[in-house]
């Protein structure tokens, strides 16, 4: 397993990394519920002794409450914020009364957002702040201007990003003091574009593949820590039972190969898809969607596995649905 670049800038980060989207209860204005702060304690308490330390948030996920839910939960418990990485994203707005979905960078947003999520947090530091999606509109020098200002503050330690390729990157990169620690991008064995894209290079079976060439390399080169969201791929080789029984063939043969790992190596299907892609050089760090603490713990056991060079090339080939060029 490679080491963590996040390593170099939070020494306590770990492996995997707990997503916060499930908290919160309802993607709508109803207020938070007991049961909702009472789920949130659980949930940390689980993923820490699980030694899972990481935590990732948007001030986005249900619409704010997830942060709420998880702020609660540290007002009751405050010791268990020294044993964490807290991480949240700023950038997406909604359609609202001023206008439809975007993304906004502008100083005004990101200090506000930042301002509001600490607040909901209960936290005087979010350890990494993560750019959310690229904002076509970013004036550059005045995000660097206000993200220097919330570091000056010790509002935030670490800035990283979302979605973003190597270029954009790069661009951000030149106008800030501090090095980008995080990209958070969709990589996963359902979603294979990251990988098409180096070996399909000057083939045809490249054409389509929607995946900035270098920015793998640029991250690595860079010492910054490429983290997956979506890594288990909504469970699709792991027991969401819609997918398993779909009549796609390479799920299906993919699934099988799986299960089949997993009994091989007396683990949990989860942990082979976790495996699988942690086995990558670029010392991808997943993020963890499930609130489940048995899921958890499947998840969990992808530590004690390494997968071969032929069994990582018998999954990514089952899952491409076709041989390699």
């Amino acid at each position: 397993m490679a080491t963590l670049a996040l390593h170099q800038h939070l020494p306590r980060s770990s492996h995997l990394v707990a997503g916060c989207m499930g908290l919160g209860g309802s993607w709508d204005t109803a207020p938070l519920t007991k049961d909702a702060t009472a789920h949130a304690l659980g949930f940390i308490e689980t993923a820490l002794a699980l030694g899972i330390t990481t935590f990732d948030h948007a001030d986005i996920y249900t619409l704010g409450k997830a942060e709420e839910a998880f702020g609660v939960a540290l007002k009751k418990a405050p010791e268990l914020r020294d044993q964490m990485v807290l991480q949240t994203k700023c950038g997406i707005r909604f359609e609202d009364a001023s206008g439809p979905k975007r993304y906004d960078f502008s100083a005004s947003w990101v200090t506000a957002s930042v301002e509001n999520s600490l607040k909901r947090l209960n936290t005087e530091t979010i350890d990494v702040l993560l750019l959310h999606r690229p904002d076509p509109l970013m004036e550059r020098e005045e995000l660097a201007g206000a993200l220097h200002g919330l570091v000056a503050a010790g509002k935030i330690r670490h800035i990283g990003v979302s979605n973003m390729h190597s270029q954009q990157i790069a661009f951000l990169a030149e106008a800030l003091e501090l090095p980008i620690a995080v990209n958070q991008i969709q990589v996963s064995l359902g979603h294979l574009d990251w990988l098409d894209e180096g070996v399909t290079a000057g083939d045809r079976q490249g054409v389509g593949v929607n995946f900035a060439s270098g920015t793998l390399e640029y991250c690595q080169q860079n010492g910054i820590q490429i983290q997956s969201w979506g890594a288990l791929a909504g469970g699709m080789f792991s027991g969401n039972s819609a997918d398993t029984n779909s009549a796609n063939a390479a799920v299906l043969a993919t699934s099988n190969a799986v299960a089949e790992l997993a009994e091989h190596h007396a683990t949990s299907r989860e942990a082979i898809v976790l495996a699988w892609l942690m086995r990558h050089p670029a010392g991808i760090q997943p993020v963890i969607g499930t609130t489940n603490p048995e899921r958890m713990s499947a998840c969990v056991k992808a530590l004690e596995v390494t997968l071969s060079r032929e069994e990582w090339y018998r999954l990514y080939v089952l899952a491409r649905g076709q041989e390699l060029p």
